[in-house]
């Protein structure tokens, strides 16, 4: 299968991935060379360099695409986050996206149930709860909770208005707290980024969150996994209950229970995205579809 990627994601030229050795993905040929785009079955087109070139800088000429090559939209930003939604009507095949509902859908994690699950140790907790934040917005809900929040809590704040994170980055440094405040930035349906999957999960620390609604988190991961924002009527509350967890070990752990059964994968950005959209190709076979209307679906 031969996938071009028409613009690298935010402009940065990478080694493409090797499907068959990282994810056990044959056949996929990935490229960014235009001069491939002929003999390509699938073109990727990253919607954040898509907003940034315009749709003239899609290909052009008397044939703009052969017969039966699919046009992938491909998307990782919340609506929110993704302007020009509106001009892209029937130009694109399939959707690739967070969404569970996308042509390829490409989570930001996920959890797993390996052959014979390892032993979980939790690491050692010598703090309460901490935040990484690069993206400070007055506006944002999260800033506004989490001003209401600290009223009643200390929490320790890294990134763009706080602390610096040390060498070993965000896990490392997580690793310490008891709670992570995985805050989005805006909330969409199935929107769930690495603030879960990676700050707070693969951290092991009980993420507190704010994003999509109980239901839509329970679709992906255990009830008992992580507490809601609007588990709780007031950040004052909340702050209530997490001192609570702070003091009872037994029932702090009971969020570590489902570690078990389950491991936690984090994507990596952009070799699994690029070599899931291969498998895609060969799975589907011939079959073809258009995008009607993206912006109502991606915005629903």
């Amino acid at each position: 299968v031969n996938v071009l990627l028409w613009w690298e994601p935010f402009g940065r030229p990478r080694r493409m991935a090797d499907c068959r050795r990282r994810y056990n993905i044959t056949g996929c040929r990935l490229s960014a060379d235009r001069s491939r785009y002929g003999e390509a079955q699938a073109v990727l087109f990253h919607h954040r360099d898509l907003a940034l070139h315009g749709a003239e800088g899609l290909p052009r000429g008397p044939m703009p695409r052969p017969p039966r090559q699919l046009w992938v939209w491909m998307n990782f930003e919340s609506p929110s986050h993704s302007p020009g939604l509106r001009g892209l009507t029937g130009l694109f095949n399939w959707t690739m996206s967070y969404r569970r509902d996308s042509d390829v859908f490409v989570p930001y994690g996920y959890l797993y149930a390996p052959p014979a699950p390892r032993p979980f140790v939790l690491p050692r907790k010598t703090r309460l709860v901490a935040w990484v934040i690069s993206n400070w917005n007055e506006e944002h809900a999260r800033v506004r909770y989490y001003r209401q929040l600290k009223e009643h809590l200390a929490i320790d704040v890294y990134g763009a208005r706080g602390l610096a994170l040390s060498e070993g980055g965000v896990v490392e440094t997580v690793s310490a707290y008891k709670f992570y405040l995985a805050f989005e930035n805006s909330q969409h349906t199935d929107y769930i980024t690495e603030k879960l999957w990676r700050n707070a999960f693969a951290a092991s620390a009980v993420p507190v969150v704010l994003g999509p609604r109980r239901a839509n988190y329970e679709r992906f991961i255990p009830p008992d996994s992580f507490i809601h924002v609007d588990d709780f009527p007031s950040p004052r509350l909340l702050a209530t209950y997490l001192k609570f967890l702070d003091k009872n070990k037994p029932n702090y752990r009971r969020y570590f229970a489902w570690r078990r059964k389950y491991e936690v994968h984090v994507t990596s950005f952009w070799d699994e995205h690029f070599c899931k959209v291969c498998e895609a190709v060969r799975a589907a076979g011939n079959q073809i579809k258009t995008v009607r209307n993206l912006a109502s679906w991606f915005e629903s």
